[in-house]
């Protein structure tokens, strides 16, 4: 079993450089001036006119010779004879050995024009970092999301609060009783302007956040604590204490359509696929299942499509791939510490990875083929995973305590975490993606560039 009220601090940021100073830059000594020696090339030597113009050179200068007109014009009638008007002595490299050219001149001229991929940084710290005093240090909540309208929730004891990444402005969005509380977690709807608030006492309140108004309260579908919660358009499923799973249509009054049982302890991740037709679950009995909704609303001897029992300790972290479809990364807890990677068609564990610590949470970089993990003892560092080699490209630390609770801003590159040592973290760590080219125009009609024949 994992381990499982203030106001949001104001923006911290790291120390800056202090202002008007000069800013020094070590020179890096060009090519040139690195080298050390050269190594003469011995083929390309003549040694018998070496020797000859080294002992001329002696005999000059020990002994001149007076010159005469008669003298010079002799000397240089000799020289050409014999081949003698070298300069150099010592030859260091070849002539370049002239191109052969290619077979095919377009294919090489593209190869050549095409640059390489420069390699991404990745900062080793965090961008900025916001204080979040009263965050409770739970495994099995879910306290943070970041949603499309790039506002990112926190709840911290009884408060949920807003931070709009486009101003970096902060606001409090609703405070409960201390009787309901506390909060247990946080789901933005697909829209970006209605988000969900799951609480201690069983209950999911609805709010709007541009006006700070709540909509309404679901109530009667679970017993205890809802611990997770995710969105499938209109449909928002929630996970509790109680093992439940329900599905809420909150466009209608009964707004209870559907309720998975599978699990036999807490519900503490749950996760729709892009497709919104499969739902992956996971709970403190170390089940992972995969619910499909034709299946889970047929007349089946159970309702879920597969039951995986690989995972030794709770399963909380999910993170449905994006750039291939069915493939569902999970994580365990203490007591597991592997990322296993799922086919969803046909249960299929494809690999495993032992990080050896608690992975509290899990996400896939938009943009490139990684994976990001966060940790808990002993570094509760974040870690960047390359797919499908799981060779790690990078580990960031910042975070004194386990990292429970990532959350991607929309565009995919900023990662925000939250940790039990009441610090929310900023991490520029998926970079800036591509500018997508413009498609090239299509003709409406074949041959349209061709004259019409009348």
């Amino acid at each position: 079993m994992d381990a499982g009220g203030g106001s949001f601090g104001m923006l911290n940021k790291s120390r800056s450089r202090n202002p008007l100073q000069e800013h020094v830059v070590l020179r890096r000594k060009n090519s040139i001036e690195n080298c050390d020696r050269f190594i003469p090339n011995r083929s390309a030597m003549d040694f018998d006119y070496a020797h000859y113009m080294l002992m001329e050179a002696r005999k000059g200068k020990e002994n001149p010779v007076e010159s005469t007109p008669a003298k010079e014009a002799y000397r240089k009638q000799l020289a050409e004879v014999l081949n003698l008007n070298k300069t150099r002595i010592l030859a260091f490299k070849n002539k370049a050995p002239t191109p052969v050219q290619s077979l095919f001149p377009e294919t090489s001229s593209l190869q050549q024009a095409k640059p390489a991929k420069p390699r991404r940084s990745i900062p080793q710290t965090s961008e900025r970092t916001l204080d979040a005093p009263e965050i409770i240090d739970d495994y099995y909540l879910n306290l943070l999301d970041w949603g499309s309208g790039n506002v990112l929730a926190i709840a911290l004891g009884n408060t949920v609060y807003l931070w709009d990444a486009s101003d970096s402005s902060s606001s409090e969005l609703m405070t409960i009783d201390e009787d309901t509380g506390p909060i247990t977690s946080v789901s933005w709807a697909p829209d970006g302007r209605h988000i969900a608030v799951g609480l201690n006492n069983s209950e999911v309140q609805l709010w709007d956040s541009t006006s700070n108004k709540q909509l309404r309260i679901l109530r009667g579908g679970h017993e205890s604590r809802v611990d997770a919660m995710d969105w499938n358009n209109h449909i928002l499923s929630t996970g509790g204490m109680d093992s439940l799973i329900i599905n809420n249509d909150v466009r209608i009054r009964n707004h209870i359509v559907e309720t998975y049982r599978g699990h036999h302890q807490e519900v503490c991740g749950l996760k729709w696929s892009a497709s919104g037709q499969q739902l992956a679950s996971g709970g403190n009995d170390n089940l992972l299942h995969i619910w499909d909704r034709s299946v889970a609303s047929s007349n089946s001897r159970t309702q879920w499509l597969h039951r995986l029992e690989d995972h030794t300790a709770a399963v909380k972290a999910f993170a449905w791939c994006p750039f291939q479809a069915n493939l569902l990364a999970s994580g365990g807890g203490g007591g597991d510490g592997c990322i296993k990677f799922w086919n969803t068609h046909t249960g299929a564990c494809l690999n495993s990875v032992d990080t050896g610590s608690q992975v509290c949470s899990l996400l896939w970089n938009k943009n490139e083929r990684e994976l990001l993990s966060s940790h808990g003892f002993t570094q509760n560092q974040l870690t960047l995973w390359k797919y499908p080699s799981m060779v790690k490209i990078a580990e960031l630390t910042g975070h004194t305590s386990r990292v429970l609770y990532m959350a991607q801003s929309p565009d995919g590159c900023t990662v925000a975490s939250a940790a039990g040592d009441e610090t929310l973290r900023f991490w520029n760590v998926f970079g800036t993606p591509e500018l997508a080219k413009p498609a090239p125009k299509a003709n409406p009609e074949p041959f349209a560039h061709f004259n019409r024949i009348r």
